[in-house]
């Protein structure tokens, strides 16, 4: 807002500022309409009424030619004898662009989650370049997920992870924010990552990528609009524009020459992503990635509830304080002491049809938990498992000092198969000891 400026402050004796000379005096105005009310603008005007045409040429040159001392005031840049590329620009905002994945549908929970570190670390190589936003596929439609009556398709992350814990390590959203931001349920391209058809030879190891026909049967097909419709996490209205196939050999970031440079889409989904492999398995981006998966709150508050209740375990008692932003959480190993019980995942289903030979049976698991029990002075095992029905009442008949997780049908439908998955690693990481029937990498990472 303009103020005035007093007399002789920043204003040598104490003249009007240019920049506040006064427009033609009030009165002008009222005039010139009263005049062009009375008389219509004629060819013979000049002749009959001279003044009033002066008065509206007048008029006409005030508003065309500003006192000059006004033009004093504009900005320099904008005056005379300054060029246009001279002019000022506002810096352009950087375009936002998205990354959507996709993995085989047969892969598991455990699965899905380390391929979510891989694309983690193509996106840090991309958000070096350019702004991207990692868009979470929704979770849906897995083997393992078999409860019946529960709609479990198109899940969002947050029912199984802290999104601000994600955002930590990289910028990502959920499949409905996407919709919300892109303007409409379309994917402008589709990769599809496939081995390349001639296999690894020996030798070197070579990283390399290439666009190459489909080897597979494409899961995508044009509709009447010449739009590919596809699974898309169950998003029947999700369409895509572009599918290409790419021959991939190498680490996620190999992708990353391909978005930057070999498409201006401003949505690029990778499917079958679970073909990419890590950059650094193990380094310090990986483990900053693992780390940043926090299990969403709800999921551990139940878990932590549980142990309180029924295994008498608490972070206080058990030494496993908590931080809920991971990267100010410091933990001296070693200093846990872990819950008063044993903690047991005991694998069955389909994994006992490839793993017969290395899989325990019943009675040899239960065998093996008492022998534990006895070695760690321990009198309750927690067991995690996909058993059927009559392997777990034989289990309860086996193994007596047996604790389960047993969800109401209330509980079963807010946690869902997924989420009793969350609780069931939860409670297992916490245990003083744990026996698993096959090394499961996710648990022993959780249990670090």
């Amino acid at each position: 807002m303009a103020t005035d400026v007093p007399e002789g402050r920043g204003n040598p004796g104490g003249a009007e500022p240019a920049h506040r000379q006064q427009p033609p005096a009030p009165h002008f105005w009222p005039l010139l309409r009263e005049g062009l009310s009375r008389h219509q603008a004629t060819p013979d005007m000049a002749v009959h009424h001279p003044g009033l045409l002066m008065l509206l040429l007048l008029g006409l040159a005030t508003l065309a030619f500003p006192p000059h001392a006004a033009a004093q005031s504009l900005p320099a840049a904008l005056r005379a004898g300054h060029a246009a590329t001279s002019l000022p620009t506002a810096a352009a905002a950087p375009r936002t662009r998205y990354l959507l994945y996709d993995v085989n549908p047969p892969e598991g929970f455990n699965l899905r989650r380390d391929v979510y570190i891989r694309i983690a670390s193509l996106m840090k190589t991309l958000l070096k370049s350019e702004n991207w936003v990692l868009v979470l596929p929704p979770w849906g439609r897995l083997y393992h997920w078999q409860s019946p009556d529960i709609l479990q398709v198109r899940i969002p992350w947050s029912e199984f992870f802290d999104l601000p814990s994600l955002n930590r390590n990289i910028p990502v959203i959920e499949y409905e924010q996407f919709l919300a931001e892109s303007g409409g349920p379309f994917i402008e391209q589709i990769y599809v990552l496939q081995g390349y058809e001639e296999g690894w030879k020996e030798g070197t190891w070579e990283e390399k990528i290439d666009e190459r026909p489909c080897t597979d049967q494409l899961m995508y097909s044009k509709d009447k609009h010449q739009y590919y419709r596809g699974w898309f996490w169950g998003y029947e209205e999700t369409r895509g524009l572009n599918v290409s196939c790419l021959s991939v050999q190498g680490s996620g970031s190999v992708v990353a020459p391909i978005l930057l440079k070999n498409t201006s889409a401003q949505s690029v989904m990778l499917d079958r992503a679970e073909n990419l492999l890590h950059d650094h398995y193990g380094g310090k981006d990986y483990w900053n990635t693992r780390r940043s998966m926090v299990f969403a709150k709800h999921l551990r508050v139940a878990g932590d509830e549980f142990r309180n209740k029924y295994l008498q375990s608490t972070d206080e008692a058990d030494r496993t304080h908590y931080n809920e932003d991971w990267t100010q959480m410091k933990v001296k190993m070693g200093t846990a002491l872990g819950g008063p019980y044993l903690g047991v995942h005991l694998r069955r289903k389909d994994f006992i049809w490839g793993h017969r030979e290395d899989v325990p049976s019943l009675h040899g698991a239960a065998k093996k938990i008492h022998s534990l029990l006895k070695t760690h002075n321990l009198d309750k095992v927690f067991i995690a498992t996909d058993a059927v029905e009559d392997e777990i009442e034989l289990l309860k008949k086996l193994v007596p000092e047996m604790v389960r997780f047993e969800p109401t049908w209330e509980e079963l439908e807010l946690y869902k198969d997924g989420g009793m998955a969350v609780i069931d690693q939860w409670i297992c990481a916490h245990a003083s000891t744990s026996f698993l029937s096959q090394p499961t990498s996710s648990v022993l990472e959780d249990m670090s």
